[in-house]
Protein backbone atom coordinates (compact mmCIF):
# COMPACT_ATOMS: atom_id res chain seq x y z
CA UNK A 1 0.00 0.00 0.00
CA UNK A 2 2.76 2.30 1.30
CA UNK A 3 4.35 2.03 -2.64
CA UNK A 4 0.87 2.57 -4.40
CA UNK A 5 0.62 6.17 -2.62
CA UNK A 6 4.13 6.65 -3.15
CA UNK A 7 4.24 6.09 -6.79
CA UNK A 8 0.92 8.10 -7.32
CA UNK A 9 2.85 10.82 -5.34
CA UNK A 10 5.66 10.75 -7.72
CA UNK A 11 3.10 10.71 -11.13
CA UNK A 12 1.50 13.59 -9.41
CA UNK A 13 4.67 15.66 -9.18
CA UNK A 14 4.89 18.70 -11.32
CA UNK A 15 8.56 19.78 -13.22
CA UNK A 16 10.04 22.02 -11.25
CA UNK A 17 13.18 21.87 -12.79
CA UNK A 18 14.25 22.00 -16.33
CA UNK A 19 17.95 21.12 -17.55
CA UNK A 20 18.99 23.03 -20.69
CA UNK A 21 21.80 23.54 -22.82
CA UNK A 22 23.85 25.14 -20.12
CA UNK A 23 23.50 21.72 -18.79
CA UNK A 24 23.64 20.20 -14.75
CA UNK A 25 25.86 22.88 -13.26
CA UNK A 26 23.63 25.74 -14.17
CA UNK A 27 20.95 24.19 -11.84
CA UNK A 28 22.91 22.28 -9.06
CA UNK A 29 22.22 25.18 -6.43
CA UNK A 30 18.27 25.63 -7.30
CA UNK A 31 17.72 21.54 -6.85
CA UNK A 32 19.53 21.85 -3.38
CA UNK A 33 17.33 24.91 -2.85
CA UNK A 34 14.34 22.82 -3.56
CA UNK A 35 15.09 19.68 -1.78
CA UNK A 36 15.30 21.87 1.12
CA UNK A 37 11.91 22.69 0.69
CA UNK A 38 10.61 19.55 -0.26
CA UNK A 39 11.21 15.71 -0.17
CA UNK A 40 11.18 15.34 -3.98
CA UNK A 41 11.86 16.98 -6.94
CA UNK A 42 10.97 16.50 -10.30
CA UNK A 43 13.42 17.53 -12.90
CA UNK A 44 13.15 17.52 -16.98
CA UNK A 45 16.22 16.89 -19.09
CA UNK A 46 16.03 19.03 -22.47
CA UNK A 47 17.66 17.41 -25.28
CA UNK A 48 20.26 19.95 -25.62
CA UNK A 49 21.06 19.06 -21.90
CA UNK A 50 20.96 15.18 -23.03
CA UNK A 51 23.73 15.69 -26.17
CA UNK A 52 25.58 12.39 -25.76
CA UNK A 53 24.33 10.88 -22.88
CA UNK A 54 21.20 9.67 -21.34
CA UNK A 55 18.94 10.92 -18.67
CA UNK A 56 19.53 8.64 -16.20
CA UNK A 57 23.34 9.17 -16.67
CA UNK A 58 22.84 12.73 -15.93
CA UNK A 59 20.29 12.59 -12.91
CA UNK A 60 22.43 9.99 -11.39
CA UNK A 61 25.87 12.72 -11.88
CA UNK A 62 22.84 15.92 -10.71
CA UNK A 63 22.06 13.51 -7.75
CA UNK A 64 25.53 13.13 -6.72
CA UNK A 65 26.45 17.19 -6.85
CA UNK A 66 23.83 17.36 -3.89
CA UNK A 67 23.70 14.35 -2.40
CA UNK A 68 20.10 13.19 -3.61
CA UNK A 69 19.22 10.01 -4.58
CA UNK A 70 17.10 9.19 -8.01
CA UNK A 71 14.01 7.77 -7.14
CA UNK A 72 13.26 7.34 -10.52
CA UNK A 73 13.42 8.42 -14.33
CA UNK A 74 11.45 7.99 -17.24
CA UNK A 75 11.50 9.06 -20.26
CA UNK A 76 13.87 12.08 -19.99
CA UNK A 77 12.29 13.09 -16.62
CA UNK A 78 13.90 11.84 -13.43
CA UNK A 79 12.48 12.38 -9.85
CA UNK A 80 15.29 12.83 -6.81
CA UNK A 81 14.74 12.21 -3.31
CA UNK A 82 17.27 14.59 -0.01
Amino acid sequence: MEDTSRSERIHNLDVTLWVGKNGIDAVTDELADQLGDRDMVKVKFHRAARAGTDTETLARELGDRVNATVVETRGHTAVLEQ
